[in-house]
């Protein structure tokens, strides 16, 4: 089996924020990745369900639904039990990080993200 092109690869993007969205998908697309995005945990949870990403970056503070509930449901659906799911917060506390690893996430980066060590980061996880 071959490994697979980032080309062949969609990542769903989901952050409130208009601007931090807007430059990790830039910074996604260059290294040539599909880029789905959602604003909210609910809108997260339909994208994840409709598109099947093959790795989804959650913000943990969301409006309408956070990421740990969204992170639970996406979860629960079949066929997205497996998909990597990255938390993404500015916050560095240690239950955050527990609360975390409890729903589901597979790893956690603090922000300002370093778009470099994030695209090294999803080459390891999607190769």
């Amino acid at each position: 089996m071959s490994e697979k092109d980032s080309r062949d690869q969609a990542v769903l993007i989901v952050e409130d924020a208009d601007d931090a969205r807007y430059f990790m998908r830039l910074e996604l697309e260059q290294l040539g990745y599909r880029v789905v995005e959602a604003e909210n945990g609910l809108r997260a949870v339909e994208v994840a369900e409709r598109e099947r990403p093959d790795i989804i970056l959650m913000d943990l503070s969301l409006p309408i639904m956070d990421g740990i509930a969204a992170t639970e449901k996406i979860r629960a659906t079949d066929g997205l039990d497996e998909v990597p799911i990255i938390a993404l917060t500015a916050y560095q506390e240690t239950d955050f990080r527990e609360e975390a690893k409890a729903a589901g996430f597979d790893g956690y980066l603090t922000k300002p993200i370093d778009l470099d060590w994030l695209g090294e980061l999803l080459k390891g996880l999607l190769a």
